[in-house]
């Protein structure tokens, strides 16, 4: 059968493939395009298969809002470059996503994938048609939902920061200010009771081991390392942590000031806690120089 330019531009509006890629399908199929279509499907998922193992640490971190403002969702998506994170495709898969989880609360990403989208493709398959695609590996990694009775501020640095807050009392503007400040300043937790008393622990051993090189008595030492935990305490808790906006003043006193407490905050970064390679093309140019 005859491949046309009407049927490769079909096969090309219906996959989002490249014209050589439908052409070949369509050669391969002998002009059916439904086989051609299924025949490609099973190509991009042999793709996707093949870059499983990539490391995807750039990405998009998304924000969306319901229309009353009471309920919100972050999502990070990943791919391996930046270059990719702003591709439209990629952009388009990331927001559509996030608009899922906000209206179906999936309870995990295994979850979320099995939900379709609005061409009726599931999000998986969705996900793997834009690996072959685009050509990088792409990974939905993470997803949580915040609701409030109160006020939900929320804030996106760009792309690769998203932080929400859940404020009582106070306004819009403060639950921004606090949204921003976490964004900036990374506390771990809103105040001391909710640092994990591991962690707590594991750092008075540090500080405790430091203090002893320095020969002092047990007692000193002991008042050393308090000193040490309380400066540590409000380096790493919301409250304690200088007001980005009014480093004179802590963010404790800056909510006091609005009559305005915060229940709980959410910050998502792009690739935090993922393993990034580092290339080293010196050695990869040796490395290459030897084989030869």
């Amino acid at each position: 059968m005859a491949i046309t330019a009407a049927l490769v531009k079909e096969l090309r509006e219906r996959t989002g493939s490249g014209m050589m890629e439908c052409k070949k399908a369509l050669v391969e199929t002998d002009g059916d395009i439904e086989a051609a279509v299924e025949l490609m499907r099973k190509a991009g998922q042999a793709k996707a298969d093949k870059k499983a193992g990539r490391i995807a640490a750039e990405g998009r971190v998304v924000l969306v809002k319901s229309d009353d403002s009471q309920q919100a969702v972050l999502v990070e998506i990943n791919c391996e470059t930046d270059f990719v994170a702003k591709d439209e495709n990629f952009v388009q898969f990331s927001t559509e996503v996030a608009d899922k989880v906000l209206s179906e609360a999936p309870t995990n990403v295994e979850d979320l994938q099995q939900y379709t989208l609005a061409d009726g493709v599931t999000i998986e398959e969705t996900r793997r048609n834009l690996i072959a695609k685009i050509g990088e590996n792409i990974g939905i990694r993470r997803f949580q939902r915040m609701q409030t009775n109160g006020i939900l501020g929320g804030y996106s640095h760009g792309t690769r920061i998203g932080v929400l807050v859940d404020l009582e009392g106070g306004d819009e503007e403060v639950a921004k200010d606090i949204a921003m400040h976490v964004a900036a300043s990374r506390p771990i937790c809103v105040d001391e009771s909710e640092v994990p008393a591991e962690l707590l622990e594991k750092e008075r051993e540090i500080y405790s081991a430091q203090a002893q090189e320095s020969g002092k008595p047990p007692e000193i030492i002991e008042k050393m390392v308090d000193g040490r935990i309380k400066k540590y305490l409000k380096e790493v808790t919301l409250v304690g942590q200088p007001f980005v906006k009014d480093p004179d003043q802590t963010v404790e006193k800056y909510l006091k000031s609005k009559s305005a407490k915060v229940n709980q905050f959410l910050r998502f970064e792009v690739g935090e806690g993922i393993e990034k390679k580092t290339e080293n093309f010196a050695e990869e140019v040796m490395a290459q120089a030897k084989g030869n």
